[in-house]
């Protein structure tokens, strides 16, 4: 440990932040002097186990399980300190109970068991994160008001200070960042990056959002994870690429079935396919999240799969020679209020869950999903319909547990109360920097 603390104090290391996120998306830490590393890894920190049931605003949603008695504790692995920014270093925390156990809300625990479960079926699994934002001024308008050339060589190099910045301050902090580039909607960015075992797969999320936000208040920006940082502006989502293998290869290439995919590849998308409807509001749960689910806005609101398909829920990659990591599925209907943790453990215990059931690949939708008799109909995205599907699935509750569930329903079901009546406008106003790093 002391050998640690030196390395980190050599390269201007002063305080160590320890993060959690938590059901309703947001990412809270506790800081510690370097010197109490060690303290950090040992003990913990503690938090009161309402933490799990905090709000996007500053709410409390309190259950019948979780009050104002207990505690908790952060607890992190002092090999996952990541620096990012002059004297801050990072890392992401388990929460556990005091005997040092995982907490029964601890969303890294809850992933970490579906990748256990993955290895017990056999199945390497892989995850590869893309993050959509939106730059926006220090006072929460947005960014420029010139005209915007979506992916346009002018829009980037205008920002290539903070783009720069950006590639540099990943680097510092070991993040695998695979592409930058601007988007489609205004003053919108993506990030996409190299896919890893579901765990770190999370954990580059958060990491990513961290650099993202101080790379940009370097340069006089602030960055928005809302699902839709304006009314009428293009909405972010938050993609996750699976891939899954056992000891023959890839479930996803290299058999007989539609694009390669072999049979227990085909029963994994249909398992993700087959669950949207419970999970949509762990996925896309929050107040913001049904202005960027609909159809025509390449958000994946319907339950369906087609090859490289951006109006599908689940769209394929095959592998091709365009697709250096092989073939994977690709889940779009997930945005940045969902907690990257549960999105992940939902999306790859699905595909777990279709494996051992062997279920039936559905026919494929290759064309647009509003213009195809074979499609179904879209999702019923709204918040209110999200949560009380949420509530009621016994899918969701053997994927992320019962307590998890509750955790999740409550602080939605708060966002309903607070935010359900209100104009599009003051909510987007209100929560545009809710997911914010």
């Amino acid at each position: 440990m002391d050998d640690r603390i030196d390395e980190l104090r050599a390269k201007g290391v002063e305080l160590i932040a320890g993060s959690v996120t938590d059901p309703a998306g947001v990412t809270r830490a506790k800081y510690v002097p370097l010197r109490r590393l060690g303290d950090f890894q040992r003990s913990g920190m503690g938090v009161s186990p309402s933490w799990s049931v905090f709000c996007v605003d500053t709410g409390i949603a309190f259950t019948p399980t979780i009050g104002v008695a207990g505690d908790l504790r952060i607890r992190l692995d002092p090999d996952s300190v990541r620096i990012v920014d002059d004297g801050i270093a990072w890392a992401p925390g388990d929460l556990t109970d005091q005997a040092g156990d995982p907490a029964p809300l601890c969303p890294r625990s809850v992933l970490r068991h579906a990748e256990r479960a993955a290895d017990e079926h056999g199945l390497t699994a892989l995850v590869g994160a893309e993050l959509e934002c939106t730059m926006i001024a220090p006072d929460g308008s947005p960014a420029s008001t010139d005209p915007w050339s979506p992916y346009g060589i002018r829009t980037s190099l205008e920002h290539s200070a903070f783009l720069v910045d950006l590639a540099a301050t990943a680097e510092r902090a070991g993040l695998s960042i695979e592409q930058i580039h601007t988007e489609y909607g205004h003053d919108q960015l993506e990030v996409s990056l190299a896919p890893t075992t579901p765990v770190a797969a999370a954990d580059a999320v958060i990491l990513t959002r961290i650099v993202l936000g101080r790379a940009a208040a370097r340069h006089g920006l602030r960055i928005s994870f809302a699902p839709v940082p304006f009314v009428g502006a293009a909405g972010n989502g938050a993609h996750l690429h699976l891939s899954l293998a056992d000891a023959d290869g890839p479930l996803f290439s290299g058999g007989e079935g539609p694009h390669g995919i072999r049979q227990a590849g085909g029963s994994a998308i249909a398992g993700v396919v087959d669950a949207l409807p419970d999970l949509i509001g762990v996925y896309a749960g929050s107040a913001l999240s049904a202005l960027r689910l609909k159809p025509g806005n390449w958000a994946g609101a319907v339950a369906c799969w087609g090859l490289e398909n951006r109006e599908a829920a689940v769209r394929f990659v095959a592998a091709t020679a365009g697709s250096p990591h092989g073939a994977n599925a690709e889940l779009k209907l997930i945005d940045p209020s969902a907690n990257p943790y549960l999105a992940a453990a939902a999306l790859l215990g699905s595909a777990l869950r279709g494996v051992e059931l062997e279920l039936e690949l559905p026919p494929e939708v290759p064309e647009n999903p509003a213009e195809s008799a074979a499609a179904p109909p879209p999702l019923a995205t709204d918040q209110r319909s999200a949560v009380d599907a949420l509530e009621r699935s016994a899918v969701a509750a053997e994927l992320l547990t019962a307590e998890m569930v509750e955790a999740l329903v409550a602080v939605r079901r708060h966002e309903i109360q607070t935010f359900g009546d209100s104009p599009p406008a003051e909510t987007t106003q209100a929560l545009r920097l809710a997911w914010s790093c």
